[in-house]
Parts: structure tokens; sequence; C-alpha cells
């Protein structure tokens, strides 16, 4: 399909088609990558990276909002499809960067790269929503998900510590005006770390007697469990190879929570208490194609103001005046984040004007 067709599709489909598009399209390419290396694994690079900018480019504003009250029965499908591809995805990529497929030098960097982002962006993207899922199959799927990336305990710091204190002093995954994102980076994960953990231990002293393990239990054993995989199935280079992906993987979610709430703040009225979250707590983002790639979490306020509201479902709205919206599209920003004192050119004149009475 020629890209200005592609954009124009892109833009006014708010289907699962779409995301099922963008997301997995990608694989078999990763895949071919993977096992021969070369001009694939660097098409497959190429097109997660420069071929989704340039669609954002082309089409830098939202798709259409679904109707309100519209229902995405295929929605769950895909998270669950993307799921399990990811456990195969995760299993080929630690085979050949473990040097069992002979990669040269600049195709292991593609390679791991390539992975490195649809771990990062997709498969993080997609357990998270599977963690706000009523259903507790799906909610465990995605834990696994984090599971096997080494940060099963995002699975409690998310929904029982962001949620909740997002855009306050008290979120360890809020970044405060000013804060470098390397300063930021180990602060949140231990941060959320502690959190989701004291947050679990409250809830099992409340469960009156009634026997509740720990989930932090599973988060550490599973954890254990990949890396024991890992080392007896591809050998150190193996190991080293998935401790690699899961660092990276991992430094993608925390850009991504640093960029979505940089410098917003809930103000805190005389009793202590924050006001709701809304709209101007959250920087979204309107770029079509990293929207369908990531399943719309670049419409994070309202994913805050409507938690088990399926990625399909999630509102852009109307671009109000001073309403927090990303000059670039989410992974652009978040690539920007890396360089701090590029980062604060570009974003903290916009905070200062959202502060301004």
């Amino acid at each position: 399909m020629p890209v200005r067709p592609l954009a124009r599709f892109i833009r006014a489909t708010p289907d699962v088609r779409a995301f099922a598009l963008a997301t997995l399209l990608p694989l078999p390419f990763l895949a071919l990558g993977a096992v021969f290396g070369g001009w694939i694994a660097w098409g497959a690079l190429a097109l997660i990276t420069l071929v989704t900018f340039a669609l954002d480019e082309l089409t830098a504003r939202a798709a259409p909002d679904a109707p309100e009250g519209a229902e995405f029965p295929a929605a769950d499908r895909l998270s669950v499809a993307l799921a399990l591809a990811h456990f195969a995805a995760l299993a080929l990529a630690v085979w050949a960067l473990s040097g069992a497929a002979g990669l040269s030098v600049a195709s292991w960097i593609a390679v791991f790269l390539g992975f490195g982002l649809f771990f990062g962006q997709v498969s993080n993207a997609n357990a998270h929503e599977l963690i706000h899922r009523a259903d507790r199959p799906l909610f465990w799927l995605g834990m696994w998900v984090y599971i096997s990336l080494g940060f099963g305990h995002h699975t409690s710091a998310h929904r029982l510590v962001h949620h909740r204190f997002a855009a306050t002093d008290d979120d360890p995954s809020s970044a405060a005006l000013g804060e470098g994102f390397w300063a930021f980076a180990p602060r949140a994960w231990a941060g959320g770390f502690r959190a989701g953990y004291e947050m679990e231990e409250g809830l099992r002293a409340r469960a009156r007697g009634r026997a509740r393990v720990n989930p932090y239990v599973v988060y550490i054993g599973g954890t254990l469990v990949v890396v024991l995989t890992a080392s007896v199935a591809f050998g150190v280079f193996g190991l080293l190879a998935w401790v690699a992906l899961a660092a990276y993987a991992q430094l993608q979610l925390l850009l991504s929570d640093y960029v979505q709430h940089y410098g917003l703040r809930r103000r805190i009225n005389a009793e202590g208490h924050a006001e709701p979250i809304g709209q101007g707590h959250s920087w979204d983002a309107p770029h079509p194609a990293s929207s369908l790639w990531m399943l719309n979490a670049p419409r994070h306020s309202d994913h805050h103001a409507h938690p088990a509201r399926p990625y399909p479902a999630l509102r852009f709205g109307e671009r109000a005046p001073g309403r927090p919206v990303l000059p670039r599209s989410l992974p652009a920003m978040a690539a920007l984040a890396m360089v701090p004192p590029l980062w604060r050119k570009v974003m903290d004149r916009r905070v200062r004007a959202l502060q301004q009475p």
C-alpha cells in the first residue's frame, strides 16, 4: 500500500484491524532478521522507527475517536495473540543474540534494537492493557509478560501506586519539572518497587485471615525461572542477551512514564488531598501511527480517567488551549528525553506556560 493511502487508513480507522496491522506486521521481518541478519534485520528496524515516524509526521492529527460506548470484542483476542507472540519472540531474540545465529556485529545491533523496541513499546503496552482487565487469566498473562522482562513488580506499582498518586510527589513515576531522565530512572524503578510492595503488604494485612501471598513472591520467583531458563537453554551469552533486552525494555517503560507526566502536578487542597486527576495531568500525543503501534498508550489522560476502558476505545478528544500535548510522537519524545539538556529546552517552557494562571 503506498505511503499516503496507508497514512489515510491509519488516520481514519479506529478499528482493531489497524492495531493488528501496526503491531503484528513487523514480527515476521524481525524473525527473519534474527535468523538471517543483514538487510532484513535493518529493514525491520527501519519499519519500526523511520516508517512509523514518517507516517506520524504525515498524519500528525489524531484518528477519530471511537463512538462512545463502542465495544471491541476482538481487542482482547489481539492482546492474547501479542502476548503469546511476545514469549516466542523473546526466545527467538535471545537465541539469535546469544551467538547461535552467527550474526555479524552490525546485524546483532539491528536485531537487538528491533526486538528491544518491540518489547519496550508493544509488549509493555500490551501487558499494561492486560493487567487492567478484570478477567484473571488475562491479568495473569499481562503479569507474566512483565515478569519475562524482569519487571513484574510494575503489575502492582502501576495499578496500586501510579493510578492513585500520578502527577503528585507521592508517585515515583511522575517526574518533577527540571528532573533529568537519568536521575529519574533509578529513583522511579526503586521507588515503584518499594511502593508496590508496601501496597501489596497492606492488602495482605487487610485480608483478615484469608490466605494471601504477596505477589512479589511470584514476580521475583518468576524472574529467577526466566533467568535459569535462559541460562540453561542458551548459555551464559543467552543470559547476557536476556539481561540486555530486559534492561532495554524497562528503560523504554520508564521513558514512557517520564514523558507522560513530566512537570505536571495536581493541586493539593487544605486537607492535603490531591484534586481529581484530569486531562491537564498527562501529556498526550495525537500521532496515529505510533498510537496504533503502542495500543493507544499516547492517549494517556483518558486512560487515567477510565483505566478499564479498552485501548481501541480510548479518546483523544478536543485539542483545547492549555492542554498538555506533546510536540512530537511519544517514541520521538522518549528519544529526546535521553538527552536532558535538549529535553529541558523543548519541554520546560511548555510546562511553565501551562502553569500560568
